[in-house]
């Protein structure tokens, strides 16, 4: 079930901290004006013609206060464009800073919770691997909701272990619980994930998405705007904050202490013995909550892939963050592989 995609090759190897004030250098700015200057416009009331005017904060008084009044009328100070920041172009820098292997593809996508601001890097098609546990349980809490009930005992002891230690039989138990692929599919409709689609079977491990739907799915469990309610995204996001010791990896590389939430996933592809290795994810950074989605495939080593989303993960925040405090970031990834092949 492999896709092929174009691979690309990237060569920098930058310090975290040059990484994080590389992507603080790439700010756009458009439609700045010079400093100081006020542009004056008056509309004379005989023949309903406008007349603009600058006054240069190097002008004498008198010579500004000519340029004002050489024309009858009510006069008004336009506003100055504000500058605009790409954060797109931003994030692109970013990541491509990263050293990323020959072969290997990465995509990431970042979201603002505070100022709702977003940006992604790459739109290809990836194995979900174990971050797709999430969306699994999330269909579950929808179907709970139509039905008006709550989660059964059983439900929940695999679902704690579905998501805090990355059970595939747990995980398995609850696709066969949703309807499968068509469950899942359903539940993404609803929850606005465009990309994304079911595994054939029991292959949930090989349902297909995007940084950007997984981006729109965790919006979804940590935003107020979502087919889930309340009670369903708190449950959901209290197991992702519980996640077993050796899977804390990922996108808390980017997170300050233990301001984090997140599931990852590790898959080993049986045709070419690469990796593929997501993590998805809210952090806490200064007080400021972030979106994370990190995905990619065709990694030598589990570590390796580890080392490569946790430092996508730092620059996408870094985006946003703006003083480089997540420069701190774990870099210990292959002392937290986990004990199972895959997940």
């Amino acid at each position: 079930m492999e896709s092929s995609r174009a691979r690309r090759s990237r060569r920098a190897h930058p310090s975290r901290r040059r990484l994080l004030y590389g992507a603080l250098a790439a700010v756009t700015v458009l439609g700045a004006t010079a400093a100081g200057t006020v542009y004056v416009k008056a509309q004379a009331h005989s023949g309903g013609s406008a007349v603009s005017s600058a006054a240069s904060p190097s002008a004498s008084p008198s010579a500004s206060a000519s340029a004002a009044g050489s024309v009858s009328g009510e006069a008004s100070v336009e506003p100055v464009a504000q500058p605009t920041v790409d954060h797109d172009a931003l994030l692109a820098t970013a990541v491509e800073a990263v050293d990323v292997p020959d072969g290997v593809e990465v995509s990431v996508a970042v979201l603002d919770l505070e100022s709702g601001e977003s940006a992604s890097y790459g739109d290809g098609g990836f194995d979900t691997a174990s971050i797709v546990k999430v969306d699994i349980l999330a269909a579950l809490l929808l179907r709970a909701q139509d039905e008006g009930r709550e989660l059964t005992a059983a439900e929940k002891s695999y679902a704690a272990a579905m998501i805090e230690s990355s059970d595939n039989a747990s995980a398995s138990e609850l696709w066969r619980t949703i309807g499968r692929a068509e469950g899942l599919d359903a539940a993404n409709e609803r929850f606005g994930l465009i990309g994304t689609e079911g595994g054939d079977g029991m292959l949930w491990g090989l349902t297909q998405t995007t940084a950007g739907d997984q981006l729109q799915l965790l919006r979804q469990v940590f935003g107020e705007d979502s087919e889930l309610s309340e009670a369903s995204r708190t449950y959901l996001r209290g197991l992702m904050g519980q996640i077993a010791v050796g899977q804390r990896w990922g996108v808390s590389a980017a997170a300050d202490g233990s301001g984090w939430a997140l599931k990852n996933g590790w898959l080993p592809r049986t045709a070419t013995g690469l990796w593929d290795i997501n993590t998805v994810g809210r952090v806490t950074v200064d007080g400021h909550d972030y979106l994370l989605a990190v995905l990619s495939d065709g990694n030598v080593t589990q570590a390796e892939g580890i080392s490569l989303v946790e430092a996508a993960a730092v620059a996408a925040v870094a985006v946003f963050a703006g003083d480089g405090s997540t420069a701190s970031a774990s870099t210990s990834a292959s002392a937290s592989v986990p004990a199972t092949a895959s997940s």
